[in-house]
């Protein structure tokens, strides 16, 4: 078994009973990201689950607050350290001057977000924070060899290849890279969703089964299925979803994106929430875009930011309940040597050595 990374920071909260600490960064500063942070935040109780630190610009959440005609109380820090519980966190990690024009994507509320994303993400792999939950801006997914997975109640979805066209995702389509996607997304549902044993579905390519089922799928699921993994497949797509199928299975494996998010959209009333397996620590996002078409007219729906926040509270302490035995696994009852002597005291007697 892999081992893991275990936030110092996490455990302690745990074992102490202390609030969690997630950090939500605000998004493309021209969309509808503070306008998300207002409405959570406006209801108070929700501070009782954990303690928010908003990554962004005092001045532009005043702006934004002042322009939607919200009532909001942040207290601002410089450093995630300072952050109170009980308290709205604003974290001010923007110096320069940014000007908010709502609906209208620009550079510099692009490099605004990217600057709280990044601040963040340091933050958080210093141990600062127990998780991330990310407001939408372009190019903000985690890169590396994680898993999106797209998460709406007990439907999860993800995809072998990324955001690509599906010329590329095909050509890029192997099985290794299969065989890693599919363990890492084992482990994310046993460790950030607590199943014991998850059954995945791997979908397959084509229609009826064809070159890439038999020498690419079948091989990669027989191979996962020795090392334990249960893995199953490989499913026609269309047939899957309209027979529902996926109610069998914890997880759903396919090959590329609209393979997954095409599906999602049909079997859902309400936006999805994005959990990026594969990565050190919790890092989650609304499944949504910066919604530029509705910034600044206080429409939008903050349902998805709640949820996102929800799925990394989740997240962080079901790799906590996970993670903690291993950390500290029980001793040996003895220290193997040559000499055997020492396994003597453990052994059972022999029936005719046991006493009459």
């Amino acid at each position: 078994m892999a081992e893991h990374h275990i936030s110092t920071l996490f455990i302690y909260n745990v074992m102490e009973d202390k609030k969690l600490r997630i950090a939500i960064t605000h998004g493309d500063t021209n969309g509808t990201g503070y306008e998300l942070i207002l409405k959570t935040f406006a209801e108070p109780t929700i501070l009782e689950l954990f303690t928010p630190i908003i990554y962004g610009s005092p001045k532009i959440a005043a702006y934004h607050r002042k322009g939607l005609d919200m009532q909001a109380n942040f207290s601002i820090i410089n450093k995630a350290e300072d952050a109170s519980d009980n308290r709205v966190n604003l974290l001010n990690c923007i110096d320069e001057e940014v000007k908010v024009e709502f609906g209208t994507p620009t550079p510099a509320s692009a490099h605004a977000a990217q600057l709280a994303y990044q601040r963040a993400t340091a933050d958080l792999e210093n141990g600062l924070c127990d998780a991330l939950v990310a407001l939408p801006y372009e190019s903000a997914t985690p890169t590396g060899k994680g898993l999106n997975i797209h998460v709406n109640g007990d439907l999860r979805i993800a995809s072998v290849t990324g955001d690509i066209p599906l010329g590329d995702a095909l050509r890029e389509l192997r099985k290794e890279l299969v065989a890693e996607k599919a363990r890492t997304f084992a482990e994310s549902l046993r460790r950030d969703f607590r199943i014991s044993n998850p059954r995945i579905a791997l979908l397959q390519i084509n229609p009826q089964p064809g070159t890439e089922e038999a020498e690419i799928l079948q091989p990669t699921i027989d191979e996962l299925r020795n090392a334990g993994i249960g893995i199953f497949g490989p499913f026609a797509a269309d047939e899957y979803f309209s027979t529902c199928q996926y109610n069998y299975f914890d997880g759903t494996l396919a090959l590329y994106q609209s393979q997954a998010v095409t599906p999602l959209r049909l079997l859902t009333d309400s936006p999805c929430t994005l959990l990026y397996a594969g990565l050190p620590s919790v890092v989650t996002a609304p499944a949504i875009t910066p919604d530029f078409e509705h910034a600044g007219k206080g429409t939008a729906d903050e349902s998805a930011l709640r949820d996102a926040i929800y799925l990394a509270i989740d997240a962080v302490r079901h790799r906590t309940e996970y993670d903690l035995p291993l950390a500290n696994p029980l001793k040996k009852l003895y220290h193997e040597k040559r000499d055997e002597s020492e396994k003597v005291r453990f052994a059972i007697p022999k029936k005719h050595d046991q006493p009459s």
